[in-house]
Order: C-alpha cells, then sequence, then structure tokens
C-alpha cells in the first residue's frame, strides 16, 4: 500500500468530502461555520456576539468576536486569531497553551486519532483552524 502524504490543498478536498458524507449531494457543508459551531458558540454565541450559552459562567467575560476588525484599525487580525484558536497565544479563558478548552480538536493526535488516511496532519489542523478564521472574518460588523 503507498502511504505517501498528501498536499494542504488535497487534505482540505478530503476534509471537505468527510463532513459531506451523510448530506444530501445539494446541501452545502459551511466547514467554517460547522468548526466555530462545534468549537466556539459555547461561550462566544453562534452569531459570534459573546453571549453563548456557557457566557454567564465564565468571569472573565466573552469578547464580541464580529468586532474584532473594528477593534484592530478595521484590519482582520488574521495571525492574532490563528494563535488563539491553536492556543499559541494565551487568553486565560481558553485555558493553558496545551490544552484549551476544547481539549486537543486542533492537535496533531486528534487529527491521527480521527481521520483513517495517510495524510499531513499538520496541514488538516491547518485546514479546519483557517475554516474557523475565514468564518470570523465573515462575521465582522460593517463599519
Amino acid at each position: 500500500m503507498n502511504t505517501k502524504k498528501i498536499s494542504t490543498c488535497s487534505a482540505a478536498i478530503i476534509m471537505g468530502l468527510i463532513w459531506t458524507t451523510g448530506h444530501a449531494q445539494d446541501e452545502k457543508v459551511d466547514v467554517g461555520k460547522y468548526e466555530y459551531i462545534n468549537s466556539c458558540a459555547a461561550c462566544h454565541g453562534e452569531e459570534g456576539k459573546g453571549d453563548g450559552p456557557l457566557a454567564g459562567v465564565i468571569e472573565t467575560g466573552i469578547p464580541d468576536l464580529t468586532t474584532l476588525s473594528q477593534r484592530n484599525d478595521n484590519v482582520f487580525p488574521l495571525a492574532r486569531v490563528y494563535e488563539i484558536i491553536d492556543g499559541r497565544a494565551d487568553v486565560q479563558a481558553h485555558g493553558s497553551r496545551d490544552m484549551p478548552v476544547w481539549g486537543q480538536r486542533y492537535g496533531m493526535e486528534a487529527a491521527e486519532k480521527y481521520f483513517d488516511f495517510e495524510y499531513d496532519s499538520e496541514s488538516v489542523i491547518r485546514a479546519r483552524i483557517l475554516a474557523i478564521a475565514e468564518y470570523l472574518h465573515r462575521l465582522q460588523a460593517e463599519e
């Protein structure tokens, strides 16, 4: 059996195919929204306003993710968002850098555990994180 690793683009395509399994062919899956709802909405709310079901439990307050660009001179802070999601940026409410509140969902171990094919696991994780970041970019409030 050939065990070549696949490219980032191929990994993203395969991820899309995995997420569409079980959906009608004419039904499109918004991967960024899917990842956001499953990993972020419990605290940040479905619309990113900081009003998720767990918002009242967290004492530090939950930021409104729809104003990220406004709070950054009208530029979406992609690098900062990426580092927060992957755990490199220290965000107290997310827990330690080693174990963000969503566990290892965006770590290599998760990719290796949940995907049954040969791939570049780093590419899969990056694609998932970038999908959330792109979705957050779409949620930004108009000026």
